[in-house]
């Protein structure tokens, strides 16, 4: 779906933004472009990129191993 109209981003583009390591809305504007202009979608990418840097940073379950 498209997040910001304006410059044409959308939700997977800023999942792959968080993916390559963008931690701040202030970084996702200058790589994608979104919420450069009229800004209207900067809380909706806000909460995308929180969501997908949450995913990202959930660890691996560590494997319970029995006491012998």
């Amino acid at each position: 779906m498209y997040v910001c109209i304006c410059n044409g981003v959308t939700d997977h583009q800023i999942r792959e933004a968080a993916a390559g390591g963008c931690d701040s809305v202030a970084e996702l504007t200058m790589r994608t472009g979104c919420g450069a202009n009229c800004g209207s979608c900067l809380d909706m990418a806000a909460g995308l990129l929180e969501q997908a840097r949450a995913t990202r940073e959930l660890p691996l379950p560590l494997p319970l191993f029995a006491a012998a």
